[in-house]
C-alpha cells in the first residue's frame, strides 16, 4: 500500500538535501521523496510502499542530520501551482521574435536564426535568475551535478547564461562561446536526468524562483536542446 510521511527535519540548505540524498534513494519501498527548504519546518516529504517512519529517520541520521516529528497538520502556506505555462510562453515568444527577425532581414539563415534564439533564451532566463540569486542557487545545487560539488558554480550560473547570452547576441568567438555552450548545457542535462531517473518530485530552477516549474522531461528537453543547438552551430560553422 502506498503511504506518505510529511517530517519535521533540520534539513537546512541544498547541501544538506545533496547529503541525505544516497541514503534516501537507497531506501527500500521509497519512490518519490522531496524536501521544502523555503518552509520553515523544512517539511521532508516521502512517498513510497508502506514507509516505515523509522526507517526514514535512520536513512537521515546515516548523513548526520535529524527527523524532528511527524507534520498531521496542512502546510504552513498553500504552494504555487505547478505549471510550464510560464516556459512555454517564453519559448513561444523567441520563436516569434527569431522568425520576425528573419522575415525583416528578407532571407532564413539557420545558423543566425539559432544565433539569435540562444541569446534571448539565455538573456531572458539569467533575468530570472537574478531576481532571486540565492533562492536559484539553493534549488539548482539540488539537482546539478557541478553545483553539488562546488556550490559558487550555482551563484555564477546566473552570469554564465548572461555572459553567454551576450556573446550569441554580438556574434563574439562563436567557436568558443558555442563550444561552451554544449559543455554547459549537457552537464545540466545529466543532472536533470538523474533527477527525473531517481524519481525526485523537485522544482527545475530554469526559470529561477519566481514560477513554480515541475522538474520533468520538458525540463531535460530543454536543456538537451540548447546543447544540441549549439552542436549544430559549430557544424554549420566548420562548413561555411
Amino acid at each position: 500500500m502506498t503511504t506518505a510521511l510529511r517530517l519535521r527535519t533540520n534539513l537546512n540548505c541544498s547541501t544538506c538535501v545533496a547529503a541525505v540524498t544516497p541514503y534516501l534513494d537507497d531506501e527500500p519501498g521509497v519512490t518519490q521523496w522531496d524536501v521544502d527548504v523555503a518552509d520553515p519546518r523544512k517539511t521532508l516529504t516521502v512517498r513510497g510502499d508502506d514507509v516505515s517512519l523509522d526507517r526514514v529517520q535512520a536513512a537521515v541520521a546515516k548523513a548526520g542530520f535529524k527527523v524532528l516529528g511527524e507534520i498531521e497538520d496542512a502546510p504552513a502556506e498553500a504552494a504555487r501551482p505547478t505549471t510550464y505555462y510560464p516556459l512555454v510562453l517564453l519559448l513561444a515568444f523567441f520563436l516569434g521574435v527569431t522568425g520576425l527577425v528573419e522575415v525583416a532581414l528578407g532571407s532564413f539563415a539557420w545558423e543566425r536564426a539559432m544565433a539569435n534564439f540562444m541569446g534571448g533564451f539565455f538573456l531572458a532566463f539569467s533575468f530570472f535568475k537574478l531576481l532571486d540569486l540565492h533562492g536559484f542557487a539553493d534549488s539548482f545545487r539540488m539537482y546539478d551535478i557541478v553545483a553539488q560539488k562546488i556550490p559558487a558554480y550555482a551563484l555564477a550560473y546566473p552570469f554564465v547564461e548572461l555572459l553567454l547570452g551576450a556573446a550569441y547576441v554580438t556574434r563574439f568567438q562563436p567557436v568558443v562561446t558555442n563550444v561552451a555552450t554544449l559543455a554547459i548545457m549537457s552537464v545540466s542535462a545529466i543532472g536533470v536526468f538523474q533527477s527525473l531517473w531517481s524519481k525526485r518530485n523537485i522544482r527545475c530552477a530554469c526559470l529561477g524562483t519566481v514560477f513554480n516549474l515541475p522538474m520533468s522531461t520538458v525540463s531535460f528537453v530543454e536543456d538537451a536542446l540548447m546543447a544540441l543547438m549549439a552542436a549544430a552551430m559549430l557544424a554549420l560553422g566548420s562548413h561555411s
